[in-house]
């Protein structure tokens, strides 16, 4: 007994902690500058204000005491931030057009409706991808850059097979379908040497959103809290690194009572500073999430090395943006 007990002691592997160290005192002041600014621009600074405070979160964002940094520009940002407008603008104005001759010619209105409706499913998986690139190239830690590796042709054939079940089940497969997209994901992002994965799958999802559904109803509301919770653990607990030969994975430890004070403490800050207090909902949701993740098993950032090439392409991040698609 005592021989395995000094073995297992051995073997342990102390693990990198991860910490979000950001105030909302300091992003405010951050976030006010940058609101007078765009509104002096007319909302031309917003790539600015958007790399400034990316900027923020990933340096106040610490694994193994050590900072994130994202090296994303407003410059950047700004290119793919007018040819998103611009790409928008057409589709927008195709529909317009449309809308404007359903009276009289329902026939061209259908016509630009799906010529709009086409455009967007097209864009989507566009905009992960560029997202995905652009993001993770951006986003280095003691000098160590994340990447992307996947290409453009896998995710739109996943895209298209899994939004053709998804309609052809008036909606089920949906849970397929978000699982899905994040393995495409995952298994193509490098931190280095460290490859990541996503083990999560539909069933488990579906399963996961029929109960919280159901309970939310039976408790009037009073579940939500409790199944965002259950959400959170899907997405997080499903990560797993591989870092040569050996795996470790993200374990989130948040419960359904911290996220309940989490979220009715952003609302009630909302309500009572008419939305000023924004960067505090911001900081303590960030503080929530990471203080309560841990990495689990024997990834060591100590070993990591530069495996990954520079892309600067920011169109894909700001379409992303616009069409509220989050991943990292």
């Amino acid at each position: 007994m005592q021989d395995t007990s000094t073995t297992e002691q051995e073997t342990t592997i102390t693990q990198p902690t991860l910490a979000f160290k950001g105030q909302g005192s300091e992003l405010f002041s951050i976030q006010i500058v940058n609101i007078a600014l765009m509104l002096v621009t007319l909302g031309l600074y917003y790539p600015w204000a958007k790399a400034k405070n990316l900027q923020y979160i990933y340096r106040k964002t610490e694994m193994a005491d050590s900072p994130f940094t994202f090296h994303g520009t407003g410059k950047e940002m700004f290119i793919g931030f007018i040819k998103g407008i611009g790409i928008f603008g057409v589709l927008y104005s195709v529909l317009i057009y449309g809308m404007l001759q359903a009276q009289t010619d329902p026939g061209t209105y259908f016509i630009c409706l799906l010529i709009f409706l086409a455009g967007l499913s097209v864009l989507v998986p566009i905009a992960i991808h560029g997202m995905m690139r652009y993001r993770t190239s951006r986003t280095s830690w003691r000098g160590i850059h994340m990447g992307y590796r996947g290409t453009l042709g896998s995710m739109f054939k996943l895209f298209y097979l899994n939004l053709f079940l998804t309609i052809i089940t008036f909606g089920i497969y949906s849970a397929w379908f978000t699982t899905n997209v994040r393995k495409e994901v995952f298994k193509n992002m490098r931190f280095g040497n460290a490859q990541f994965s996503y083990i999560g799958e539909g069933s488990e999802l579906f399963v996961l959103n029929i109960k919280g559904y159901l309970l939310t109803i039976f408790t009037l509301g009073i579940y939500s809290f409790w199944w965002a919770k259950d959400l959170i653990h899907f997405y997080i607990n499903n990560i797993l690194i591989e870092q040569d030969g050996k795996y470790s994975r993200l374990d989130s430890s948040l419960t359904g009572g911290q996220y309940f004070k989490l979220a009715v403490g952003n609302l009630l800050i909302m309500i009572f500073t008419l939305g000023l207090g924004y960067a505090w909902v911001v900081t303590r949701t960030m503080a929530a999430i990471v203080n309560n993740c841990e990495i689990i098993g024997e990834f060591n950032p100590d070993a990591l090395a530069q495996t990954e090439e520079d892309y600067k392409n920011a169109t894909f991040e700001d379409m992303a943006d616009m069409m509220d698609i989050g991943l990292v």
